[in-house]
């Protein structure tokens, strides 16, 4: 169930949610991060883990399963399952360097049958508003989507 939108105008203000998101994010939480290429989910992973403390650049990790940052408190995992498309057939350690005690995780493009994902603390969804503007959509737990998406379904 959808518990806040957000309106966001510019990259700015999308960072800024992102740290929002963080002050509440504890040691093992996974963060489910949906939306169409290009519509901030990077920029929103961006200022949480700023906010957790990273200094160096976050970027997309598109080509690579994920990055990992050390913050002051923990260690930050970025992933980007997009290439994945689910983690069924894959080595069940796949995940394991980014998961668990000692990290926060962010988990871009998740699928809705990741079963090491499914009992995520939050997911957001981004979707374009026209130019630098973004509709973001916030919940706990898990999702049944209306339309059938699930907890990480590619909309």
């Amino acid at each position: 169930m959808v518990q806040r939108i957000v309106e966001t105008s510019d990259p700015a203000g999308t960072e800024a949610l992102g740290a929002e998101l963080a002050a509440g994010l504890r040691d093992g939480d996974v963060v489910l991060v949906r939306g169409e290429l290009g519509s901030g989910k990077t920029t929103l992973v961006r200022g949480a883990a700023r906010a957790l403390g990273v200094t160096g650049p976050v970027t997309s990790p598109t080509f690579s399963i994920g990055h990992r940052y050390r913050a002051s408190r923990v260690t930050v995992s970025h992933l980007d399952l997009y290439r994945v498309g689910g983690l069924e057939h894959e080595d069940p350690a796949l995940l394991a360097d980014y998961l668990g005690p000692g990290r926060i995780a962010f988990v871009e493009w998740p699928s809705s049958d990741d079963g090491e994902l499914a009992n995520a603390r939050l997911w957001v969804t981004l979707s374009h508003g026209g130019g630098d503007r973004r509709r973001i959509e916030l919940g706990e737990g898990s999702v049944d989507d209306e339309d059938g998406a699930g907890l990480g379904g590619r909309r």
